[in-house]
């Protein structure tokens, strides 16, 4: 893996992103992505968290999931 993959790979660990989960092709795709886009991933993954609990409870209504 080149320096700059390990990078955004490892900024997508620490940001919280249940890396380990993924399958090798999840793992592959979030690899390619570019730096503004792990930066714009990592920033969603945030904001999300911040109303977790409301974005929880929509969820349970509604049926639907998020990633």
């Amino acid at each position: 893996m080149s320096d700059d993959r390990t990078a955004r790979f490892a900024r997508l660990a620490a940001a919280g992103f249940p890396l380990d989960a993924l399958t090798d092709e999840q793992v592959e795709v979030l690899l390619s992505m570019t730096e503004q886009e792990v930066a714009l991933l990592i920033d969603i993954g945030r904001r999300l968290g911040e109303v977790g609990p409301e974005v929880q409870a929509h969820s349970e209504v509604a049926g639907g999931a998020l990633f």
